[in-house]
């Protein structure tokens, strides 16, 4: 399949992912195992008057990291689950930013997938670098009636 997006799997998610609906987050297929999510930083993400909490920025990155991991299980009938996510953050991100999460698999094994990914704001600055292990897995563990 040429258009991973418009994969069963991947379609499903985005009706499933309230989450990311509630954050205002999107996504790009680039190509297999790699995803850019963006997400602008709105009044409902600040911890601050004029900073996102930490865990907008980590829900981001998080996200990117999945799903760049179901790109390379989804043809497989398989979907992914965060096992651990380690984040580092450089820079707030602020009001207003354009944040883009650029994520990268490193290796992707019958289970166990490593995944790797970057936040930047409109600037260019780095905001936050994380990596990841997920758990691919059957998708009629999570639901019979998806296919």
């Amino acid at each position: 399949m040429t258009d991973l997006k418009k994969h069963p799997i991947i379609q499903q998610y985005i009706i499933w992912n309230r989450f990311g609906d509630l954050l205002g987050m999107d996504f790009e297929v680039e190509k297999k195992g790699h995803v850019v999510y963006k997400m602008t930083v709105r009044d409902n993400h600040l911890a601050t008057p004029f900073a996102a909490h930490g865990g907008a920025v980590a829900a981001l990155i998080d996200a990117a990291l999945g799903v760049a991991c179901l790109t390379e299980v989804c043809e497989e009938m398989k979907v992914v689950s965060t096992v651990n996510l380690t984040i580092s953050y450089l820079i707030p991100a602020l009001r207003d930013d354009v944040l883009t999460a650029d994520a990268r698999v490193t290796k992707s094994g019958k289970r166990i997938l490593f995944v790797e990914g970057k936040v930047m704001n409109q600037k260019g600055d780095l905001v936050a670098t994380a990596s990841a292990t997920m758990n691919a897995y059957p998708v009629s563990k999570i639901s019979e009636k998806v296919f």
